[in-house]
């Protein structure tokens, strides 16, 4: 497997059972939930976002072989689970924001 420690730095630890960095094939539970860690500190949405983006651009090309393209596509969906567990957050974050204004008295 072709990958680059780039690949694997978004990882919370325990999300994905096998060592991407270390080329060892790896299970990603497909059973819908957000990565049950928090996202590492460093983690950024619009970095993982690109990496989603070329990771779907290496796949249509259509030069990897089949197991890497299971895996790119395994990796790509670990991605977009983070970007949804993200962007959860900031949307229940936002809604409390919204609440607590329109609870709050009105100062004008």
């Amino acid at each position: 497997m072709n990958t680059s420690s780039d690949s694997s730095r978004n990882f919370p630890s325990g999300d994905v059972a096998g060592d991407v960095a270390g080329d060892v094939a790896f299970d990603v539970a497909f059973d819908g939930r957000s990565p049950s860690l928090p996202l590492a500190p460093n983690w950024n949405y619009e970095t993982t976002v690109a990496e989603v983006e070329a990771i779907i651009a290496r796949l249509e090309m259509g030069e990897l072989e089949l197991a890497e393209t299971f895996d790119q596509f395994a990796i790509a969906v670990e991605y977009l689970r983070q970007c949804e567990h993200f962007l959860n957050g900031q949307q229940q974050r936002t809604d409390l924001l919204i609440e607590t204004l329109l609870d709050e008295p009105e100062a004008y």
